[in-house]
């Protein structure tokens, strides 16, 4: 498995007063189940898209394999074959009009044979149990479909890392399970899959590791039993608490 690490990074919205990544270091760990933590606007997402090159910080440095991340399209490419990320809603990231031929895209992108890439779409779909799915059109999918196509669509360009922003938030209790399921298969196979999410109860059962921002800094990196301890962490994520099972709108 490559080597991911945040180091020291800052980042601006374009006419922002304010940071809205200060100073993060991060190193993704093995085979973990990561739960990201914080309040609407504390810095979630914006780190979310950091991990992949699609945003560049402002000051810091995103590593792989301990070399800074040039930010071209070769090494952004070599990034995104190691770190996939899903978003909340699936529809940013289904483009093509069968549920095959959006799989297809990542791999094709790499620049893998069509062999290859038709074994990488049967591998994704069946990882996501969506095989029956393959020949429908995109635009005909439920919900819960669209999401494990989107995954299936990361998951075929075989990440070690993936990082899911939210996902679990909008789907049904069953659908939700589902994606867990996925999940677990994914760590079983000691690859690295990371959470965000406001859900606090899904991350003390099952999370390996905890972080929490608060206005772009990251301010607890534990295990779920230390962090959720914390009087500090516990006061910053009050909100959370009396709103968890509810409907979050996504971070800015």
């Amino acid at each position: 498995m490559c080597r991911v690490a945040l180091d020291r990074l800052h980042y601006r919205y374009p006419g922002a007063a304010d940071d809205a990544l200060r100073d993060v270091s991060f190193e993704f760990p093995a085979g973990q189940r990561i739960a990201l933590l914080g309040r609407n606007g504390s810095g979630k997402s914006t780190l979310v898209l950091h991990c992949n090159g699609l945003l560049r910080p402002r000051r810091g440095t995103v590593r792989l394999d301990g070399q800074p991340v040039a930010y071209d399209r070769r090494s952004l490419l070599r990034l995104r074959r190691h770190v996939g990320v899903v978003f909340q809603n699936p529809d940013e990231q289904l483009f093509s009009a069968s549920v095959a031929e959006d799989i297809s895209l990542g791999p094709l992108n790499l620049g893998l044979s069509q062999a290859e890439v038709r074994d990488r779409v049967q591998i994704a779909a069946a990882l996501c149990d969506i095989e029956p799915l393959l020949e429908r059109p995109t635009h005909a999918l439920s919900g819960g479909e669209k999401t494990r196509v989107a995954l299936a669509g990361i998951l075929a360009m075989d990440p070690d890392i993936l990082i899911a922003d939210e996902v679990t938030n909008s789907l049904d209790p069953w659908m939700r399970q589902q994606v867990l399921v996925i999940f677990e298969r994914l760590v079983a196979q000691a690859k690295t899959v990371m959470l965000a999410t406001h859900d606090l109860e899904l991350a003390r059962r099952w999370a390996d590791r905890v972080l929490v921002m608060e206005a772009g800094r990251l301010v607890a990196n534990g295990r779920p039993a230390q962090v959720f301890a914390d009087p500090l962490v516990r006061s910053l994520l009050a909100l959370d608490d009396r709103n968890a099972g509810s409907t979050h709108p996504k971070e800015s």
